[in-house]
């Protein structure tokens, strides 16, 4: 099975051609690394559902449902996502899919009916949705005959049973970096983290890495639109820590920094630490926040990406882009190596894991995914890699 599942990854990389030094522009993955940015279409109205349509010819049927009609940005990422799929259906070698695309227009209602219409088609496995309010109505369908889905949500709550996210959850950028520090010898950890979703997630994740790499949490705060408060309380601590880490998006990191330094912290003196959501431009242009270290994909995978997409379609790529095509990419690869099986769980979930546009990818049984993912440090001119994204996913 493992050599079977290295020629699945095998696969994936000859869908995807050799990274390449496209010039690209390197895209936050702010809004699409917090849990709770994508788990709701926007109030807008959205456009009326566009109809049902294929790509691919091949005999092994696959669904993928994005809210191509929702208003705003929604639609926006859907339309990008659709074209990436279909690209990777036109760069995978005579792939043997077809893909039936569903407009689920931004509701659970309309991705269960796209789901059923799509099952009752034929679908051996269903992509999307996006929003995690929509994923439970999919997973009752797909549940129900007995087929997996690879969901784009980044809410962890909705993953299991059968239910797969391929997305880029927090917990990862956790592990990574916290790791990454612990082998640089920073292992005296204080944190703040924002009082919402995102920061429950991070805490969760935070508190369970720092000790599993021989660390200690020596402060911990939470704060909300008062930043002063928990800064207050952090700064006299940062004595006894060598690492200080804060998740949240750029400008509340810049603020975060500016409140410690206003309440005497001098962030010279300490490694800071952080997460994806840290490719931002406020951040690099942030004097508090040079040298500070995230995890986050290595950014040669998606500028390669883009340039191909430019290139194709004549526009920029949304960043979860790369999601779709990396799943269109690996159903193509699973139906070419695998068999009758090829969408089974013990497959799935296979721990030597599937190489993608943002490197190395394995699914938890649980449904939740694990990343191989690069440690960047901050500079005035973007994230430098320090520590490349594994080869190989450890036991």
């Amino acid at each position: 099975m493992a050599g079977a599942t290295r020629r699945s990854a095998l696969g994936l990389l000859l869908g995807a051609p050799l990274l390449s030094a496209c010039a690209g522009v390197q895209q936050s993955l702010s809004q699409f690394s917090n849990p709770f940015s994508s788990s709701s279409p926007p109030a807008q109205p959205a456009g009326p559902p566009q109809q049902a349509t294929t790509a691919g010819t091949g005999g092994v049927k696959v669904a993928l449902i994005l809210p191509l009609s929702a208003a705003g940005n929604a639609g926006l990422a859907a339309q990008s996502m659709r074209n990436a799929a279909e690209m990777a259906l036109a760069e995978f070698q005579n792939p043997n899919i077809q893909l039936l695309i569903k407009d689920d227009n931004g509701s659970p209602q309309g991705a269960q009916q796209g789901a059923q219409q799509a099952v009752d088609e034929g679908a051996e496995i269903i992509l999307g949705p996006l929003f995690a309010q929509s994923v439970p109505a999919v997973a009752q369908v797909a549940r129900a005959r007995g087929i997996s889905v690879m969901a784009f949500s980044t809410d962890s709550s909705i993953a299991g049973r059968g239910v797969y996210l391929l997305s880029f959850l927090p917990e990862s950028d956790v592990n990574r970096i916290i790791e990454y520090s612990a082998s640089i010898g920073k292992r005296s950890v204080a944190a703040l983290v924002p009082e919402n979703a995102y920061g429950n997630v991070v805490e969760a994740a935070l508190k369970a890495a720092v000790p599993r790499r021989g660390g200690r949490l020596v402060a911990f705060e939470k704060y909300g639109s008062d930043r002063a408060t928990a800064a207050r309380t952090v700064a006299p601590q940062l004595g006894s820590a060598d690492a200080l880490f804060i998740a949240d998006d750029g400008d509340a990191v810049v603020a975060v920094a500016d409140a410690l330094t206003a309440a005497g912290a001098n962030l010279r003196n300490i490694q800071m630490l952080g997460t994806g959501l840290w490719d931002n431009p406020r951040v690099y242009a942030s004097a508090a926040l040079q040298g500070g270290l995230y995890a986050a994909p290595d950014p040669a995978g998606f500028r390669a990406f883009s340039g191909r997409y430019r290139t194709k379609f004549g526009g920029e790529p949304v960043r979860t882009a790369t999601l779709a095509y990396d799943a269109v990419a690996l159903v193509a690869a699973l139906a070419r190596t695998q068999g009758t099986t090829r969408f089974s769980a013990d497959v799935l979930t296979n721990p030597s894991g599937f190489a993608g546009i943002d490197g190395l990818f394995r699914f938890r049984a649980d449904g939740t995914n694990e990343r191989g993912l690069a440690v960047m440090k901050v500079t005035t001119g973007g994230g430098v890699a320090v520590a490349g994204s594994p080869k190989s996913f450890g036991a």
